[in-house]
């Protein structure tokens, strides 16, 4: 089975795939930040770096993708592939980061993709405010993304809404501002007891 965590950056996507994992004891896949040899220089010069990052994104995501096709247990992914072209690469070529024969490519190839790729099993939508997620970045202290500008993560925001309306797959969607997951155990056996309702048909309301 496959789980994948989408939310915008800050929404405290790899805590909850940390989170689900250990207590369902699920294999969990990370996003590739750390390895990603142009985050740091997109956050200085979107323009010139989106197409490189997201490209590199794209190929990481759609190698786990080929992996937990294979795998005959279930896997928890932080960030679906679909996010970063429906949201992230959208979005880059709607604020004009990215050039039309730069995106048309990189659209031919995620196509060319989804002809072994099926959605996931679930998944997971974790809505922040603005506010929100800014709190969230500032405390867990990376220095590339505290230039990340207000508009840049509204406009996400707006570009995820627009995704998780014309998602056509198993969803569920958490409101994660009022809640503490990582520290309170009660926010987080809510999520464990709505996710057992939706793929297990436990707990019925």
């Amino acid at each position: 089975m496959h789980i994948a965590i989408a939310g915008n950056i800050g929404s405290g996507k790899s805590t909850l795939t940390q989170l689900l994992a250990r207590h369902y004891g699920w294999e969990p896949r990370y996003e590739a930040v750390a390895t990603n040899p142009y985050l740091e220089d997109y956050y200085r010069d979107i323009p010139r770096w989106s197409f490189n990052m997201e490209v590199f994104f794209l190929k990481e995501r759609f190698r786990d993708l080929i992996a937990i096709s294979q795998a005959q247990h279930t896997i928890i992914q932080d960030r679906s592939i679909f996010e970063g072209v429906y949201v992230f690469m959208e979005n880059n070529r709607d604020m004009g980061n990215l050039s039309d024969r730069d995106y048309e490519t990189f659209m031919e190839l995620f196509q060319q993709m989804m002809s072994v790729v099926k959605l996931p099993d679930l998944l997971i939508y974790l809505r922040a405010s603005v506010p929100h997620l800014v709190g969230n970045i500032q405390q867990r202290g990376r220095n590339y993304e505290q230039t990340i500008q207000l508009e840049y993560l509204e406009n996400l925001n707006r570009r995820y809404e627009k995704f998780i309306r014309d998602y056509k797959g198993r969803l569920m969607i958490i409101d994660k501002d009022p809640l503490d997951f990582k520290n309170n155990p009660k926010d987080f056996a809510k999520i464990v007891d709505q996710i057992d309702r939706t793929l297990f048909g436990l707990f019925p309301e």
